[in-house]
């Protein structure tokens, strides 16, 4: 599977695509302004789409000012064209109620995630220290540095293959204010190679004080995940825990129905899974008062004896 729809929401706000000529539309309610180029440019020089860095500048020169939550779809082909992290930071100073920021709202039919080359996504952070919410999206050349940011409440990081490099920036990081962490990580073979030894400063409680909801999700090892959760210090202090789109079959399971009590929990997201029938009864009767959400089961396929779990987002 791979990441078909564009958003239609986005930071609790309808996304209102802004048109290449005329007047902004009127937005029923507060907008998260989108802005994608329809011309793709598959040149292979890494620069920037012309008509997404005009597009992008027409929009700030009219509606900066009044501008909070922004989407930034197609620059052009992602596999190529370089994302305009360098445009947004540039941009700052026009844009300066900014709080909610989407780079990547890509589906497959434009660019696989896998190909999304994107770079170090952390200046954003950097260049936009009002930002509450930040998702992004990529694969390719996908980077992160240690960075501190006051304000940041949510950070989403959606991949086929996170590597572990990315991974450690973002726990080296000093994110006071941060509430809900968000990591899609993948398989290896798009680079995704983080382990649960990775993850760990984060299972200990030792990062984010202010830490309440926590997705490791899209994971090829979330069994793994699982049993490590089963027992993380930093479960206790959770108030909603997403192991979705991943491949957690019954050892993971019930590694988490069995370890410590998850009964404080207001949600446990383990939908797209390949637990049996019986484990998700059994989970779902360890955990009286908890929305367990195990929607979405999945087959295994099987190939001259080998049995194979996919993740929901890979390629």
């Amino acid at each position: 599977m791979t990441v078909g729809s564009h958003a239609s929401f986005f930071a609790g706000r309808t996304v209102v695509e802004v048109p290449a000529d005329g007047p902004l539309p009127d937005a029923d309610g507060p907008a998260a302004w989108r802005i994608a180029a329809n011309d793709w440019d598959n040149s292979t020089d890494h620069k920037l789409n012309p008509q997404f860095r005009d597009a992008f500048e027409r929009f700030v020169d009219r509606a900066g000012e009044n501008v909070e939550a922004l989407v930034i779809g197609s620059w052009g082909y992602a596999a190529f064209n370089e994302a305009p992290i360098a445009q947004l930071c540039e941009a700052a100073p026009r844009l300066p109620h900014l709080k909610a920021l989407f780079l990547g709202d890509i589906v497959a039919e434009e660019c696989e995630i896998s190909w999304m080359r994107v770079g170090d996504v952390s200046p954003l952070l950097t260049a936009y220290p009002g930002l509450e919410v930040l998702r992004v999206r990529g694969g390719e050349d996908f980077r992160f540095s240690p960075v501190r940011h006051e304000r940041l409440r949510r950070l989403e990081v959606q991949s086929g293959g996170l590597r572990p490099a990315f991974v450690r920036a973002v726990l080296d990081s000093e994110l006071p204010a941060l509430d809900e962490l968000e990591l899609w990580l993948g398989t290896p073979d798009y680079g995704g190679e983080t382990t649960v030894a990775d993850l760990a400063p984060l299972l200990a409680g030792e990062r984010f004080p202010a830490l309440r909801r926590l997705g490791l999700c899209n994971s090829e090892i979330a069994d793994d995940i699982a049993e490590a959760l089963a027992a993380a210090p930093v479960v206790k202090r959770l108030e909603a825990l997403d192991l979705s789109l991943g491949t957690l079959g019954d050892r993971g399971a019930l590694a988490l129905a069995g370890g410590q009590p998850l009964t404080h929990l207001a949600k446990l997201d383990l939908s797209h899974h390949y637990a049996s029938e019986d484990t998700v009864a059994a989970v779902k009767a360890a955990l009286p008062g908890v929305w367990v959400d195990l929607s979405d089961p999945q087959e295994e396929d099987e190939d001259e004896g080998e049995t194979y779990r996919y993740t929901a987002v890979s390629e």
